[in-house]
Formats: structure tokens, sequence, C-alpha cells
């Protein structure tokens, strides 16, 4: 189950216990409520942190709620649910997911019989449950085209996104933009003219909506310069973070909001221009929008900012940049491999070229391994001498120092998919897994230890296996799997992939606490994915990463060191 389909879930069993006239209940329906809000906006999935018996670190969710998820995650449903919902029409649930209808409503809609016009409301649910969230890089190009529009409006003064997107999490819903200016009617009449809107959904004096091709919304905020700083942190989000901003506030005498800061006492009205304003009158460092989840930012920014004013040491780490990026770890050519998989579609010169203008130090060529079912042991170790030649010669002739490397299966009992002898002709290797996907956490993790096992494998490739909005991650021991990359001198992956972003943002965050060190690689099969690098950063960004902790960081002269480090 997704997120959203388990807080829907936690709502129904909300208004369930609504329906119900103990007094006690309320509590109940509060808990529950305050769970599916948690669980909707929490960064990670449910199911991944479950895996990792971390239920528990989701605001909201009590040892109650986290035993019957766990009975849901075991079994794929819960008694309890099951019990407090019984007698209630599915079909009450359903309709509650319209807005302004509550379970009483839908009971009364029901109880009416007005099969024609329920059926009708019953369709816009489904309607409504099979859109999905974009993947962030489509989002991110349609709100750089709306900002783009917005910009040449001359009395927009800044623009920025917000929401999920400005947070870079891994999927978006509705795009949310906020613009600074004095001539609030001009920017929202700019905004309604957008070229590409199929239509304009709501316009009025401070905010307009527009519907996109595709059936995005898009919905504009326009504040006066002042008040944008506030406006700008209380949209970004996430909620979480927001709730404790506001506790954290409360316990100083202050309220916050959108539009500004208020001393409870005083009465007095704080305007707010930029985001660090806000943070530091609250006495807090500048909080990075993808740091706002509520897990321990707050607490960490004021040990920044009382550090920095006592000049001690510790608080909020120095994200990695894109800028830091020195290389690309994983690029798939069309060098002519038969591969086990999907071949590239650009020749190593034109990546080598692109990687000049990214400015890269180094790059690794990491085509699928040869398929073993087309080719004998021997013709795949001459393809793979024919490989390393072609890169030794592009080493003689080239600025970008090229690594000979390849993206190994693993065979679902932990054998790599080339031999001994194919492996001698790599610099190194990345494995990964592409098939046999449903073992048992314990064989899982025993097959990947047995890939990372061997001598010339070094980075483990977009580890969970996910794929965004089409298949859940695989479940491993990732205490164990850290163990040994710690002890061993592995690496994890980062998959910059907008399908990917695999590494997770939640176990990016655990390497980086246990001293374990991540690539970055953009899994290109075509030279124009060599830009999907920058998700790749974002996730490590939401999961704490510094330049330390990310391999391609470092200088060709030190990556040559590590990377034969025994």
């Amino acid at each position: 189950m997704t997120n959203l389909e388990i807080a829907e879930l936690l709502r129904d069993v909300a208004a369930a216990y609504q329906l119900r006239d103990d007094a006690k209940n309320r509590f109940k329906i509060i808990a529950y409520n305050r769970a599916a809000d948690s669980v909707e906006h929490a960064a990670s999935e449910l199911k991944d942190l479950w895996d990792e018996g971390k239920l528990d670190e989701i605001p909201g969710i009590g040892p109650s709620i986290a035993g019957h998820l766990d009975e849901l995650f075991r079994t794929g449903s819960s008694k309890h649910f099951r019990t407090v919902m019984k007698g209630i029409p599915k079909s009450a649930f359903k309709l509650m997911q319209l807005p302004g209808i509550g379970i009483k409503t839908a009971l009364r809609l029901i109880a009416q019989g007005s099969q024609s016009e329920i059926k009708k409301m019953l369709e816009q649910v489904s309607k409504k449950s099979k859109e999905k969230r974009l993947l962030l890089p489509y989002a991110q190009k349609i709100a750089d085209s709306i900002v783009g529009w917005l910009g040449k409006e001359p009395s927009v003064l800044r623009v920025e996104p917000l929401g999920s997107l400005r947070r870079k999490v891994a999927t978006v819903g509705d795009l949310d933009i906020a613009a600074a200016t004095n001539e609030p009617g001009t920017v929202i009449g700019h905004f309604s003219q957008y070229p590409k809107a199929k239509r304009i959904i709501e316009k009025g004096e401070s905010s307009a909506s527009i519907l996109l091709p595709g059936e995005v919304q898009v919905d504009l905020k326009v504040v006066r310069p002042a008040l944008f700083g506030s406006l700008l942190q209380h949209f970004t989000g996430s909620k979480l973070h927001n709730i404790a901003l506001r506790e954290y506030a409360l316990k100083q005498g202050l309220s916050l909001s959108e539009y500004g800061i208020k001393n409870l006492r005083t009465e007095e009205h704080k305007n707010l221009r930029t985001e660090k304003e806000l943070y530091e009158f609250l006495g807090l460092e500048y909080i990075p929008p993808e740091l706002r989840e509520d897990t321990g930012e707050i607490e960490t920014a004021r040990r920044s900012f009382e550090g920095e004013r006592s000049r001690t040491p510790g608080g909020l780490p120095n994200l990695v940049e894109l800028s830091d990026i020195k290389s690309d770890l994983q690029v798939h050519s069309d060098f002519d491999i038969e591969t086990s998989h999907d071949l590239g579609a650009s020749s190593m010169e034109e990546i080598i070229k692109k990687a000049g203008r990214l400015k890269y130090e180094y790059l690794a060529f990491t085509e699928h391994n040869p398929s073993k079912s087309k080719h004998s042991e021997k013709q795949i170790v001459e393809i793979l001498k024919r490989k390393r030649e072609k890169v030794e010669q592009l080493n003689y002739s080239r600025v970008t120092k090229v690594f000979n490397s390849l993206e190994i299966d693993i065979m679902p009992d932990g054998e790599l998919a080339v031999s001994e002898k194919g492996l001698d002709t790599l610099d190194f290797a990345l494995v990964s897994i592409h098939s046999s996907f449903s073992s048992s956490k314990d064989e899982m993790t025993k097959r990947v230890l047995s890939a990372l096992s061997h001598p010339k494998v070094k980075i483990f490739a977009h580890p969970t296996a996910r794929k965004i909005n089409e298949r859940e991650g695989i479940e491993l021991d990732w205490p164990e799997i850290f163990e040994f990359c710690k002890k061993n001198n592995k690496w994890l992956e980062i998959n910059a992939d907008p399908m990917r972003l695999d590494l997770p943002d939640f176990l990016v965050r655990e390497a980086v606490k246990g001293g374990i060190k991540m690539t970055l690689g953009t899994d290109s099969h075509h030279v124009d994915m060599m830009d999907n690098m920058e998700y790749g950063v974002a996730v490590a960004r939401r999961g704490w990463a510094k330049k330390s902790d990310i391999i391609n960081c470092l200088s060709l002269e030190d990556f040559e060191k590590v990377v034969i480090k025994k």
C-alpha cells in the first residue's frame, strides 16, 4: 500500500469512530486523523520504514496504531480496522474522498437512494484515485516554465515554487508558486494568460489557479515583498515541520503564520522578507527546504544558531551541492555489447564531451554485462576485452579520465553474471538486482553480500531496486549491509534516474549516520540523461549528506586512491 492509501484507511477508521456515541472515541478520532496526516506527508514510504522497524519514527503513530499497521503489512489486513468499520458501506468511505463530504453526509446520501447521483460521485473518486503524482523532474520542468513566464512580468520581484517540489520530494502533486509584487492584480492577470493553460480554475485578488494539459493544477499566491519570507516558509512545508515550528515559536510567546510573526504578549507584528530572517528571529539557523520534514532539524538548527554565536562546532550539516560533483559513476554507452538489459543510445565520445561540459574530472562507463544466454563464456570475455581497449584509446586523447566499469547482475544465488576472466578486464564493477525480487529479507541480504564480497565490486547500484509508482523496493537487512560496506570499503549508490532515486532519502540519512560512503550515478542511457544528476543530489541533501559522504566529490587523484584500496 502507498502512503496515500494508508492515510485514507486511517481516516476511514477515524470516521468509523465518529459514528459511535462513546465520548472517549474523541481522542481516537484525533489520534487516527493525526496519524493519517503524518503518513500522507511522510518523506519516506511507510512500508519501507516498517521493513526497517522504524514505524515509531513517524510523528503521530503511537504503539497502538503501529501494532495495527504491523498486522496490516504482515497479513494484508488488520482485524481491528475491520471490526471498527464493520457494517459501514464501502461506498460511504469512498464518497468521503470528495471535498466537503464527511461520513455522516455520505451515509445520508446513500440512505436517500439517489443511485445515479452516487454513481457519478463514485466515478469522480475513481478518476481521482487513478491520478498519479508527478515525478520530480517533470514537476520541476513545468514549474520552471511557469516561473520563466512570470519572470517576464516586470512587477514580479521574486518568484519561487512551493511545497513538495521546493523540498525536492521524489513525487509531486499539484504545483504551487509564490510571487512577491506590489501589483498583485497585474501579476494575477499575467499568470492567467500562461500560454499552455487549458482553463482558469479560479482567479482572485491574491491567488489564482490554472489547469494544464495532463490535468496538472498550478496555484499561484501573490504577496507584498515584506511578507514574502513568511509565505514562502509556510507553504514550503512540510506540514509536520510547520506544526513543530509553530509549537517551538509558541514556547517563546510567538504566533507564527503565513503573514509573519506576532508577539502574543505585546501584539507586535513582525514582517519577514526572507526565510533566513524568519528562522533567525526564532533563534534558529536557516533550515534548507530539503530538511524540513520534522526529523530533528529544528533542534539541530537551534544548536547551530547558538553554536555560531559561541563559536562552538555542531549543528546542521553543510549539505552537498551539485557543483561539488566531480563525476558520474553510472553511464551506459552504445558500445556493441549485446547486454542483458537495455543498451545505451549515445556513443562514448558524445558522453565524454557532455562530461566535459559538466566540468567532470572523470566518469565510468558501466554498460550492463553481456547476456549470458546469447554468448559463451569465451565470447563474453572477448567483448569485455574490446571494451577495455576502446576505453584505453579514449584515455590517450581525452581530458576527462574514463574508467572501464560494468553494471553486473546479481544472480539469484548471489553469483555474478561475469566470470573472473571478465572481471579482470575492469577497473571496478557495480552490482545490482534486476530479477527475482520476491526472496525473503534474509535470502536477499545473503545474495547481495555474496556479490559485494568480490574484490572488483565497489558499488551496489540502485540498492532497493524500487521503481517509483510501479514497484516497491526489495527487503534487505540494512544494518548488516551498512556494516559490511563500512568494513569492506564498498559504496552504496544514490541513483539519480527519476524513476528510481534510490537509495531513498531515509536510507541515505541512515548511511550518513553510520559513516557509509555513497556514490551518485545518473544511470544514463542517453547523453541528455546526464543532466539528471541534480535529482540525485536532491536525494543526498534530503538525507543530510555532506560533500564528504559522497565519493563523486573526490578529485580524480583521490578517487584513484580509494577505488583500488583493499
